[in-house]
């Protein structure tokens, strides 16, 4: 039996194969059971995000050949068109690339956490579709307890890497608590919408959405419970807010010194945090002059995350370390398993060798045989049927000049060497 993991990634797939090749979480259910049927796998779960689709099997020999014809049939594709981008590992390297991926050492930023929350929903999915097993379950389980323990050990998640989640951490350690402060977002681009997430997720009591085009910052704002506002409502808006992030397009300044002036004379010199993410900027300099303004451009976190980055590439390494003792663990399991299924197959041979021979020595005592000649007989003929196969072995062993077996032989049965 042998593991595969099998797939494409933001590293070796432009994203139109990336799309093309993406399983929805409805279609997984039914996706995985065709799998099994089509590629002869005992075991499997696919993990699909938008960085990647990855395949994991367990089974009786390499079937990567049929998976791909399955994922050309399942997403009618022709193979030529994916197999350049595809990757195939197995056994350990496999174990130790499933490890990688849910620790957020495969990710486009590294550490990031949310891949293990989606590796747990793939195994969530193909336990509910029936499709795992002990072997690919146990291979779950160690991968989560793996990235658990590199969470845990190393500095890899403590540190934003991206402008959006430093902006938000910073405004985490100015205001003890978000949920009191109301949020004014500018802009309705990827920036801006992450901000917004990571603002909605950490508790924040109000966003206010501002953009030139209505609509988007409408849209935008009523995936977050907030409210939008157009660009020209800005003025009578800028006092409510505790938190002003920015980030458009705009060639010149959108909020300048006097209007944070007034909004400040009407939250009676309440401070304000903002952050400034847009090249142009988008608030005028001077506005760091203000008392109650604590002003924040990019490049104020770029510094920050430039310093994350490095902190997080030394805690890579650790984790490096960590996964490769946890795929040793994962790997003496298994062996572990090979050899209580032999310990098993034996146990059940003596079973039906002392059945049988107590069964036959209980018929002579019925027929009026001395139980003395009975229990002879017995211990007898069940030493011999226990030491027969192996003693035979042994003689050819013996005859092949096997020594390595007679060796094991001895090992295994404690036997003092020759003299």
């Amino acid at each position: 039996m042998t593991f595969i993991a099998t797939g494409i990634n933001y590293n070796t797939a432009p994203v139109a194969i990336r799309e093309r090749l993406a399983f929805p979480v409805e279609i997984l259910p039914r996706a995985l059971k065709s799998l099994k049927l089509a590629a002869n796998i005992s075991e499997a779960a696919i993990l699909s995000t938008c960085n990647r689709t990855e395949i994991y099997c367990h089974t009786s020999e390499d079937n990567t050949t049929k998976l791909i014809d399955w994922i050309a049939t399942e997403k009618d594709i022709d193979p030529v068109d994916f197999t350049p981008y595809l990757y195939s590992y197995q056994e350990s390297n496999s174990i130790r690339h499933m490890f990688r991926v849910a620790c957020g050492l495969d990710s486009m930023v590294l550490g990031e956490p949310q891949i293990l929350g989606q590796m747990k929903t793939a195994y969530q999915l193909a336990y509910e579709a029936g499709t795992l097993g002990k072997n690919l379950s146990r291979l779950f389980q160690h991968t989560f307890s793996a990235a658990k323990k590199v969470r845990t050990d190393t500095a890899i998640g403590t540190s934003p890497v991206s402008v959006a989640f430093a902006a938000v951490q910073l405004a985490k350690q100015i205001f003890d608590n978000l949920s009191e402060q109301t949020a004014l977002l500018i802009g309705a681009g990827e920036t801006i919408e992450l901000t917004a997430r990571h603002l909605y997720q950490h508790g924040v009591g109000r966003i206010i959405i501002a953009n030139r085009t209505f609509d988007k910052a409408h849209m935008l704002a009523s995936q977050f419970n907030g409210y939008a506002i157009a660009l020209a409502e800005l003025p009578a808006h800028l006092a409510e807010a505790d938190i002003v992030v920015s980030s458009t397009a705009s060639q010149l300044p959108i909020l300048g010194k006097g209007m944070l002036e007034s909004a400040i004379k009407k939250r009676k010199h309440k401070p304000i945090f903002m952050v400034d993410l847009a090249v142009p900027r988008d608030i005028e300099a001077e506005v760091e002059q203000l008392a109650d303004v604590y002003l924040y451009t990019v490049d104020d976190l770029k510094n920050t995350i430039n310093d994350n980055m490095e902190s997080r590439r030394r805690a890579a390494e650790q984790a490096e370390e960590i996964i490769d003792t946890e795929v040793e663990h994962f790997l003496s399991w298994l062996r572990l398993q090979s050899a209580q299924s032999t310990i098993r197959d034996f146990r059940q041979h003596a079973d039906q060798i002392r059945d049988e021979s107590l069964q036959k020595a209980l018929r002579q005592l019925k027929n009026g045989q001395p139980a003395e000649q009975v229990l002879q007989r017995l211990a007898h003929n069940l030493t011999n049927k226990l030491i027969h196969t192996p003693s035979t072995q042994l003689r050819e062993a013996g005859a092949n000049e096997r020594q390595d077996l007679i060796a094991a032989a001895r090992e295994l049965f404690k036997l003092s060497d020759p003299t």
